[in-house]
């Protein structure tokens, strides 16, 4: 591990101040540690946060607020989100493992870097850790690799679950600026897709360090975050889904869908929600939504798997969702 400074802010002003080109916020390092020892991630300074006033769980406008450290295994227990949120509550029990959701916050789950295995190999090739000097995933060993937005230079997946359940509830990202002004990014805004720039995964400014995520009103209807992977714990998802539907009158009156597993960022796709509304629950309405969801998929070989993998996820979600018989 390279030498670097380390700063302990006692404020979110006095953080965002202190932080310098090449500098790093750390609050659990669940992710930022492991590069830091790999030397893939190189900060000249940390500026520990881990200490603010940012760790509450309160209502907001028939909505919440969440600080951006709480921990993810509180988040996950917590009754505001158990009863409005349920689908928030089960991708956070989804990830990781149960040591490091006690660790991880909601701010560091967000803004975990976007990786795969050649990204932690310093011997391979990879764009996202060196820019320009290749990706070995196309053409090499691509079996969680990405098969919606990639790009010629990268596909890797976001690995987050909670932040897909966070697509699907339209959540906004509070941030603080150096210099006192605050954003309010969509969670659908913030992050980019790699494509010739991979090594850029958001739109988050020199210094700019998240305080808060907020969610509106619960979406009408049931919900649910179903995740399909290779082992029962600590793995990436292959495919996931979060939805809320609601169902009136024999009818699909709302949906919210977003997608984990199959893109570099949560993937929320409106011709997906379009395709159910208003359909009776059925198969074939079921088949619609997959369809627009897949109609640009485009596997890599290993991960060509994944195609019919989320048609069928997707399936049995909004079947589960809208109590249709197969």
């Amino acid at each position: 591990m390279k030498m670097f400074d380390y700063t302990r802010a006692d404020s979110a002003d006095a953080a965002v101040a202190a932080s310098v080109d090449g500098a790093k916020f750390i609050a659990g390092g669940t992710n930022l540690l492991d590069l830091m020892k790999l030397q893939i991630e190189t900060p000249s300074a940390l500026i520990d946060i881990s200490r603010l006033d940012l760790a509450q769980v309160e209502p907001l406008d028939g909505g919440v607020r969440i600080g951006a450290l709480v921990p993810n295994s509180d988040l996950a227990a917590h009754p505001l989100i158990r009863t409005n949120y349920p689908m928030l509550a089960r991708a956070l029990l989804s990830g990781a493992s149960a040591q490091l959701r006690n660790k991880a916050t909601t701010g560091g789950n967000l803004l975990q870097r976007t990786r795969c295995y050649y990204f932690y190999d310093t011997a391979a090739p990879c764009n996202k850790r060196a820019p320009g000097t290749g990706c070995n995933a196309q053409g090499g060993f691509n079996r969680i690799h990405a098969v919606l937005g990639a790009s010629d230079d990268c596909i890797a997946t976001h690995p987050s679950d909670m932040a897909v359940a966070l697509r699907a509830l339209d959540a906004v990202v509070v941030t603080l600026l150096p210099g006192g002004d605050r954003r309010r990014i969509s969670l659908g805004d913030l992050y980019r897709l790699p494509g010739d720039t991979p090594a850029v995964e958001h739109c988050l400014m020199p210094g700019e360090l998240i305080t808060h995520v907020e969610l509106r009103s619960p979406p009408p209807g049931a919900q649910a975050y179903r995740k399909v992977r290779d082992r029962a714990s600590y793995a990436f998802a292959l495919v996931s889904v979060a939805a809320a539907v609601a169902v009136e009158g024999g009818v699909i009156t709302s949906a919210r869908l977003a997608f984990g597993g199959l893109a570099p960022m949560p993937w929320r796709d409106p011709a997906v929600e379009a395709a159910l509304i208003g359909q009776a629950p059925s198969t074939a309405a079921f088949e619609g939504a997959a369809d627009a969801l897949l109609r640009d998929a485009r596997g890599q070989g290993h991960n060509d798997f994944k195609i019919p993998l989320m048609r069928r996820t997707l399936t049995a979600t909004l079947r589960e969702l809208t109590g249709a018989i197969a």
